[in-house]
């Protein structure tokens, strides 16, 4: 089955190496790993080795040149309106906070069709109207982020903490054996800086 490790974006998609096409939801457009099939019935294996949103035109390339161009398959979707744009800004804001999918138009909130944001709409006093279009939501990374942010965060303080209780109960021991300098030199390296700049006070 050949593999697909490149996106050719739109602009650059030769019309004479297009063999196939292929109409996608949202989400398999946001997919790096998976085993498509065009509407011609090539085969494909998605296998990208970087995070990527494969949009309405851009192409698919096969290992060996060809080409399987992308159709964004209209989903149904709700489109939001508000004659104060505050409104939108502030629906926007809270589909953010709940993970909630957005995109984000001009003068317009494009949202899952579902009763729960239907009624979350209508609660910020916005208008609601179904619709079928391809879905571009925006993309976040703040949860990924934040999850490794906070155990690292953990991770450095645990560290730390372990490191300071050792120093303090062998401090002699280690003063007789020259490790004190050692020690002093490593804390800084290694993101202990401030834990035993504490200690050495102390």
């Amino acid at each position: 089955m050949p593999r697909v490790t490149t996106i050719v974006r739109k602009p650059a998609v030769k019309a004479d190496r297009v063999v196939d096409t292929i109409t996608l939801d949202h989400a398999a457009r946001n997919r790096r790993h998976g085993t498509l099939r065009g509407e011609g019935g090539t085969e494909i294996h998605l296998d990208l080795d970087m995070e990527t949103t494969i949009n309405d035109g851009d192409a698919l390339r096969l290992e060996d040149g060809r080409l399987v161009q992308v159709k964004a398959k209209p989903e149904s979707l709700l489109e939001v309106r508000a004659e104060n744009p505050l409104r939108l800004m502030r629906l926007a804001w809270h589909l953010g906070s709940n993970h909630g999918l957005a995109e984000i138009a001009a003068d317009a909130l494009y949202i899952e069709n579902n009763p729960a944001l239907a009624e979350l709409a209508r609660g910020q006093g916005c208008t609601v109207t179904p619709v079928e279009r391809p879905f571009r939501p925006e993309r976040s990374t703040h949860v990924c982020d934040h999850d490794h942010g906070h155990h690292h965060h953990h991770h450095g303080h645990s560290h730390g903490h372990d490191h300071g209780h050792a120093h303090g109960h062998d401090h002699a021991h280690d003063h007789k054996h020259g490790h004190d300098h050692h020690h002093h030199d490593h804390g800084p390296g290694c993101g202990c800086g401030h834990h035993h700049g504490h200690k050495h006070d102390h």
